[in-house]
């Protein structure tokens, strides 16, 4: 049985464990970049979540996604954008 690479976010390169470590990374820099202060499981929450978006916004935008580092500049933005979403809908 042949393992797919295009498994997580149908990006090739990119499969669940990885998908997982970038989430954990786009996270943490988000909550860098944004001044706040969530824990581990938010910072993945919010990373993953953030990949999906920032990989919406990418086809749109039609630039092209894919690799673990186009793959992480996309999952980071679009943590910082549901960051600062995040924030303005709490009131912070």
């Amino acid at each position: 049985m042949e393992m797919d690479t295009y498994s997580a976010l149908n990006q090739p390169g990119v499969g669940w464990f990885a998908m997982i470590v970038i989430g954990l990374l786009a996270g943490w820099i988000a909550e860098k970049v944004t001044d706040s202060d969530h824990g581990l499981f938010a910072n993945l929450l919010f990373g993953l979540i953030g990949a999906f978006l920032g990989k919406y916004l990418a086809e749109m935008a039609a630039v092209p996604i894919f690799g673990f580092f186009r793959t992480l500049i996309a999952a980071t933005v679009g943590a910082i954008i549901l960051l600062f979403l995040w924030r303005k809908i709490r009131g912070r």
